[in-house]
C-alpha cells in the first residue's frame, strides 16, 4: 500500500473544522483566510475519495465517512506533533542516550555527580556508564562501543580527539599507623623503603614513570599489583601496604580511614582528559554532554 498524499496541514484544518463547525472559526484559529481552510480541506477530500462534510451557506456538517475518519486523523496528527517534539529535543540536546566509557574511580567518584548536575537541566536524555579498564578508553571509541571516554591520559590515533580536562597528583594513601603517615609529606626515596601495592597495570606504569630519575636502588617497585583499585586500598587500610593513587581516588580512601600524603621531588600529575570521535558524527545528546565536562570538570576541587 503506498503512503498517503495527504499532509500534516489537511488534517490539522480537517479536525478543527469538525471540533467547531466553521470554515472561518477554523480560520481565525490557524490564523489562515477560509478559503485557505476550504482548499485544504477539498485537497484532503480529493485524496480519500470520499466527502469529509456537507456545505451550505447556514451550517457545516460532517459526514458519516468524516466521522469515522476522524479518529485516525487526530491519532496520525497527535503522533507527528510528538514526532516534531521529539526531533526538536534531539536537536536541541534535549534527549538522546549517551554512552560514556570510563575506568572504575572515574565512573565512580567523577561522572556521578556530573551526570547528575547534566540532567537537572535535561531530563530526557540518558547517559549510560561503560566500566572499562584504562587501556581500553580509547579502543572503546574508536570502536564505536562509547560515544564518549573520560580517564587517564593516554596516547591516541587519529581517530580520536583528546581534551585534557583537569590533573589531580599522584599522592601516598596508607593506614594511619603506617609510618610515613606521621610525616606532612613524603619523598619517591623515602617510598623506596615501604612496601607498595599497585592497582592494575596502568598504575604499575605509571609509578614507573614517576621515578625514573632516581637511580635505580632508589626506584619504587610494588611489591603486589591487583586489579582493582578498592583491593589496593583495602590493604593499604590493613596497613599490609601502602599503595599510590590520584589524589581523586579520596572518596573511596577517606571512608577506609586512609590518610593521604603528597609526594615531592618531584610531585608527579595524573591528568585527566575526554576523549572523542574525529571519524564518525556525534549525537547531539553526545555533544552537549561531552560540552557540559568541559565546562564543568576543570572546575572540580
Amino acid at each position: 500500500m503506498s503512503l498517503p498524499h495527504f499532509t500534516p496541514r489537511q488534517l490539522e484544518a480537517f479536525i478543527t473544522v469538525a471540533e467547531m463547525r466553521s470554515f472561518t472559526a477554523t480560520a481565525d484559529r490557524l490564523a489562515l483566510t477560509p478559503s485557505a481552510v476550504s482548499q485544504l480541506v477539498g485537497e484532503l477530500e480529493d485524496a480519500l475519495d470520499f466527502k469529509l462534510f456537507e456545505r451550505s451557506t447556514r451550517r457545516v456538517a460532517i459526514t458519516s465517512a468524516g466521522r469515522e475518519f476522524l479518529a485516525s486523523a487526530e491519532s496520525v496528527l497527535k503522533h507527528l506533533r510528538m514526532a516534531q517534539s521529539a526531533a526538536s529535543d534531539v536537536r536541541n540536546r534535549a534527549a538522546g542516550i549517551v554512552r560514556i566509557a570510563a575506568p572504575l574511580v572515574v565512573a565512580s567518584v567523577i561522572l556521578p555527580q556530573a551526570i547528575k548536575a547534566y540532567l537537572q537541566e535535561r531530563p530526557k536524555v540518558r547517559i549510560h556508564i561503560r566500566d572499562v579498564p584504562v587501556e581500553k578508553l580509547v579502543d572503546a571509541v574508536t570502536s564505536g562501543d562509547a560515544d564518549l571516554a573520560l580517564g587517564p591520559d593516554r596516547a591516541c590515533g587519529v581517530d580520536v580527539a583528546r581534551t585534557q580536562l583537569f590533573e589531580s597528583p599522584w599522592v601516598l594513601w596508607c593506614a594511619p599507623t603506617h609510618p610515613l603517615a606521621r610525616q606532612r609529606s613524603v619523598t619517591w626515596q623515602q617510598l623506596h623503603a615501604h612496601p607498595l601495592v599497585a592497582a592494575g597495570r596502568d598504575h604499575e606504569r605509571s609509578v614507573a614513570q614517576m621515578h625514573t630519575g632516581l637511580p635505580s636502588a632508589q626506584r619504587v617497585t610494588p611489591v603486589e599489583i591487583v586489579d582493582n583499585i578498592s583491593t589496593a586500598l583495602g590493604l593499604a587500610a590493613a596497613d599490609v601496604a601502602a599503595t599510590l593513587a590520584p589524589d581523586y581516588v579520596g572518596a573511596l580512601a577517606k571512608p577506609l580511614g586512609l590518610v593521604r600524603r603528597r609526594i615531592l621531588a618531584p610531585e608527579a600529575m595524573r591528568y585527566v582528559c575526554l576523549y572523542r570521535p574525529t571519524q564518525r558524527a556525534t549525537s547531539p545528546a553526545a555533544e552537549g554532554f561531552a560540552e557540559h565536562l568541559v565546562k564543568v570538570l576543570p572546575q572540580r576541587r
